[in-house]
């Protein structure tokens, strides 16, 4: 009688993960879109609010049709689906403050209690809120929701900043430059790696939005004045660039965790 040598069950690696490595490129990238968010919905505002809405909402449905249904990641998809989410959350975020005259304090309030309560249920249907745990089709819709509403709490807290306190874009660049780095040197001493991400993920929208803002508003609104459409342009460059890296280098592929979103 003859035995047959068990074969090992096949495991799951984390390389069907449907989101990039957080390396110091993902950032950069992120802060790209943020920027281009803000100053892209504003030009496409006065060129034709019909227009605005095709791109900002349709493009937004359907990159994130495209994302989800994908089995794998790519740079390029995930990208432009985090570029289409930054646009119409840029709109969702005004939306409220020009339809109903409610100052920015009120939504950034309104968007961080829905923040912390997408949050919160993530955690307790999943038992985790890992970025590399997103290889189900349900943690990825949590996460698009959970990366939706940071780009509202984002644009609102930002607008807060610059407009309701007075503070204008220097200085709103100045302390969310700063505050980004507070999760960083947190996460070095042991802070939660989970929590380190999130926050800076927030931070990034307000900092991207603030340099945005000052580069393309008029100087008597305190920017340089360089027009929404340059500035949309240019960072549309820095972004097909950046995003080209990514596709030749496949260097956000490595699956080590190493940064802030490792747990």
């Amino acid at each position: 009688m003859t035995t047959q040598a068990a074969v090992p069950a096949p495991t799951r690696t984390s390389i069907a993960a449907k989101v990039p490595e957080v390396f110091a490129t993902f950032w950069v990238v992120k802060l790209l879109t943020t920027g281009i968010g803000e100053a892209g919905s504003d030009y496409l505002g006065t060129v034709s609010i019909p227009l605005a809405a095709v791109v900002g909402i349709g493009g937004f449905f359907l990159a994130l049709n495209l994302q989800l249904r994908a089995e794998r990641y790519h740079p390029v998809r995930y990208w432009v689906t985090v570029l289409m989410v930054a646009l119409f959350g840029t709109m969702i975020a005004d939306g409220p403050h020009v339809a109903l005259g409610t100052p920015y304090y009120v939504d950034s309030c309104l968007y961080l209690a829905l923040l912390v309560g997408l949050l919160t249920w993530w955690r307790r249907s999943e038992g985790t809120l890992s970025v590399h745990s997103i290889t189900t089709a349900r943690r990825e819709r949590f996460y698009w929701g959970t990366v939706l509403l940071t780009f509202g709490l984002g644009t609102a807290v930002g607008d807060t900043t610059a407009i309701d306190l007075g503070l204008g874009f220097v200085w709103s660049i100045v302390i969310f430059g700063v505050l980004i780095l507070v999760p960083l040197v947190l996460w070095r001493r042991g802070l939660d790696a989970t929590i380190a991400f999130w926050a800076s993920y927030v931070l990034t929208r307000p900092l991207g939005a603030s340099v945005a803002d000052w580069l393309a508003k008029p100087h008597h609104e305190g920017g340089l004045s360089w027009g929404l459409g340059p500035v949309t342009g240019l960072g549309l460059l820095l972004f097909a660039g950046l995003v080209g890296y990514l596709v030749v280098s496949h260097s956000d592929e490595d699956r080590h965790p190493s940064g802030p979103a490792a747990s």
